[in-house]
């Protein structure tokens, strides 16, 4: 779990910053960024047994059996943290697939350790 880096700079101080920033470290500025301009919570902000409403890029997707049913799994990066967003039952849904910006809402559950959400309401955002 990574925190909130410093507030983004302009001018000439922030360019030497931000070139001096590794690349993985300016990603994740910007999409914690785009997340907070959707109205979206921060993934690290989300405790367990709440609803919450967040939104970031699909770093993976899989199909992973539970309980002897399909079940559609996709790791949520927000620039803060991960989420696994789960849909039972389903062995694909267009459009969910890797690198994918996307908005989720529902109970955010933990599970081996890792925030998980079962069944999100979703909505798929255009690429920036």
């Amino acid at each position: 779990m990574t925190t909130a880096g410093p507030p983004r700079r302009g001018g000439l101080r922030g360019f030497f910053s931000r070139l001096a920033s590794p690349q993985t470290e300016i990603e994740a500025q910007e999409l914690r960024a785009e997340a907070e301009q959707t109205g979206a919570t921060p993934i690290a902000s989300c405790g367990g047994r709440r609803r919450f409403c967040v939104a970031g890029t699909l770093r993976t997707v899989t199909l992973r059996p539970r309980g002897g049913s399909p079940a559609l799994e996709a790791e949520l990066y927000d620039g803060s943290d991960v989420i696994d967003l789960v849909w039972l039952g389903r062995r694909k849904i267009a459009g969910i697939e890797p690198g994918r910006i996307v908005k989720a809402e529902g109970l955010v559950s933990m599970q081996d350790g890792r925030k998980v959400m079962f069944n999100p309401r979703y909505e798929l955002r255009p690429g920036s």
